[in-house]
């Protein structure tokens, strides 16, 4: 099974993750999020030069374009994670450059196969995330990047999807066996996506509770 490892601050725990076999790193762009990477001491010139074997995944939240792609080429950049209102449009300019994946905010009855028809053409794969915060009969507040907290999954049990997605949002180190079931029902399910749940503190991973997760999915 395929692991993204997001909101990745430290080279030694990237190197970490690769001799663990993840295939993806996230490292966030997102001024507001607590795991944006320029508040870390984690720099370009880092990344570049050690010359990654991870795939390295870009997250952004309404970013410009310009921005988008100044940043790809400067980190080097293996794909794109839009994570914000970006428009089919503005998708298509950025898969146009580099591999996309487009984020969607699952929340509570949603029609989800109207939600991402207008995207189906424009980017490469989707990801499924909690966006919501509050509960049922609180007014519902959109997060970017997710609230660490999941959604319930059988919301995708008759979504054609059409593309390869991620399941994102509160993945748990003892989600495992969860993960396994639900990736076997799902014939588009591409990866799993871990972050917040598997921190010491925003932006540094617990490693063992990583090595713990992907000894019992992979």
């Amino acid at each position: 099974m395929r692991v993204k490892v997001c909101g990745m601050t430290r080279l030694d725990q990237i190197h970490r993750l690769e001799e663990l076999g993840v295939e993806f790193a996230g490292l966030i762009f997102y001024p507001k999020s607590p795991r944006f990477i320029k508040k870390f001491h984690l720099s370009a010139i880092d990344v570049k030069r050690e010359k990654l074997r991870i795939n390295t995944v870009g997250v952004f939240v309404n970013e410009s374009l310009e921005e988008i792609l100044r940043i790809v080429d400067k980190w080097r950049l293996s794909m794109v994670q839009l994570h914000g209102d970006e428009s089919p449009k503005f998708c298509e300019q950025v898969s146009n450059h580099v591999t996309t994946i487009k984020a969607f905010r699952v929340g509570e009855g949603d029609n989800l196969e109207w939600k991402i028809y207008p995207y189906n053409e424009f980017v490469d794969m989707y990801m499924f995330d909690n966006g919501w915060v509050g509960n049922a009969s609180a007014e519902k507040a959109a997060v970017y990047g997710g609230t660490g907290h999941q959604f319930n999954w059988q919301s995708l049990d008759n979504v054609n999807t059409r593309k390869p997605f991620f399941l994102s949002g509160g993945i748990n180190p003892t989600d495992g066996a969860k993960v396994k079931v639900f990736a076997e029902q799902q014939k588009n399910f591409f990866a799993v996506d871990i972050n917040s749940r598997f921190e010491i503190a925003p932006g540094v991973k617990d490693m063992e509770l990583v090595k713990t997760f992907l000894d019992e999915i992979k």
